[in-house]
């Protein structure tokens, strides 16, 4: 067999061991986005399930504010009726935003902040927060690593022959970084 055979055999050899190489690091990345995706997801539901029983606690106590708790409710609903992961981010926002309008409006009730049950609720929902927080980081910054490794070369032609597709990273957007306003007219 001719030298210039065995060398194109090699050559040929070394490339389809680094796409299948990459190619199969592209997946794992993949995955891991998906991954860490649902694990925000199950904390923005546990979320979600708290806030009912978080509603019903401060009703008890503020009958009088009926708009702040629709819109508590009709964020959370919306949230959990939310299809996609793009979707649910934006929800997500929203009801961060309506629950921290319902905690100010807490603040002029004391008995209220007395009440073990809303105490409880309320330790859960800020312990569902933390984490969300947490994975949020760490779901961006796998984002990240699987978007660079889609657009970096060489990787980015193994990436556009598969049909990789970049993922969305979560975002707050303008109307999450307003400071809630509480009226306590």
């Amino acid at each position: 067999m001719p030298v210039w055979l065995i060398v194109v055999i090699a050559i040929i050899v070394i490339i389809i061991l680094w796409f299948v190489g990459t190619y199969n690091s592209l997946v794992g990345l993949r995955n891991k986005v998906k991954d860490q995706w649902a694990q925000i997801d199950v904390q923005l539901k546990r979320r979600a399930d708290l806030i009912p029983n978080l509603v019903e606690t401060v009703k008890g106590y503020a009958k009088h504010e009926k708009g702040t708790f629709e819109d508590v409710v009709k964020a959370r609903n919306t949230f959990v009726s939310a299809t996609t992961p793009e979707d649910e981010m934006k929800a997500a926002g929203e009801l961060e935003k309506t629950i921290s309008k319902l905690f100010a409006l807490t603040e002029s009730y004391p008995e209220l902040k007395a009440n073990d049950n809303f105490l409880s609720l309320q330790a859960d929902l800020k312990d569902a927060e933390d984490k969300i927080s947490i994975m949020r980081q760490f779901y961006n910054d796998v984002v990240m690593k699987y978007n660079n490794k889609i657009e970096t070369i060489p990787s980015n032609i193994v990436a556009s022959i598969s049909n990789f597709k970049q993922a969305s990273f979560f975002e707050a957007t303008e109307k999450d970084k307003e400071v809630p306003t509480v009226s306590f007219e």
